[in-house]
């Protein structure tokens, strides 16, 4: 394996860690609690791939699941799934020079659309409950990337100025 392989999987553990430190913090909302595990993933995208984010987000979702119990079950994989695309996304419209539209776009996504299966899957009602706690906790998350981005931002910028 060539060593930026290597360093590219290396930043992706790292970022799964955080993510898993986030993942302990917890805000409580009225279904379950919330977590601060993909602001890790949301950050990811200064440094690493669109894909490889999206990675760091589907294992930071798994591990904040397992440290309350898995309370939706097998759903979870549903959950990771929409969590992967999201910060895909995210990180498209990162690298494409996006900058303004890649908030509400990801705020959305993960606040409103992403719970829509779970209408259909566990019933109306928890949709619209979702509803209350799910944006709250993806507009913190968004925070917490939109105040630390610029300075992770600099650090990961070359000689020739352009970032990774």
């Amino acid at each position: 394996m060539d060593r930026q392989k290597l360093m590219k999987l290396t930043l992706t553990a790292m970022v799964a860690a955080i993510c898993a430190v986030g993942a302990v913090i917890k805000i409580p909302t009225f279904i379950t609690t919330a977590a601060l595990d993909s602001a890790p993933a949301f950050l990811s995208v200064v440094f690493l791939s669109p894909v490889l984010a999206g990675v760091a987000g589907v294992i930071g979702h798994f591990i904040s699941a397992l440290t309350t119990g898995f309370p939706f079950g097998p759903l979870h994989i549903i959950i990771a799934v929409e969590m992967f695309i999201v910060v895909w996304i995210f990180g498209v419209m990162h690298k494409k020079g996006m900058h303004f539209w890649k908030w509400p776009v990801a705020l959305i996504l993960n606040g409103v659309v992403a719970p829509i299966p779970f209408y259909f899957i566990i019933s109306p009602a928890f949709y619209w409950t979702s509803l209350t706690s799910l944006p709250l906790a993806t507009l913190i998350n968004l925070v917490i990337v939109a105040v630390a981005m610029p300075v992770l931002s600099k650090v990961f910028v070359r000689k020739e100025g352009r970032v990774h």
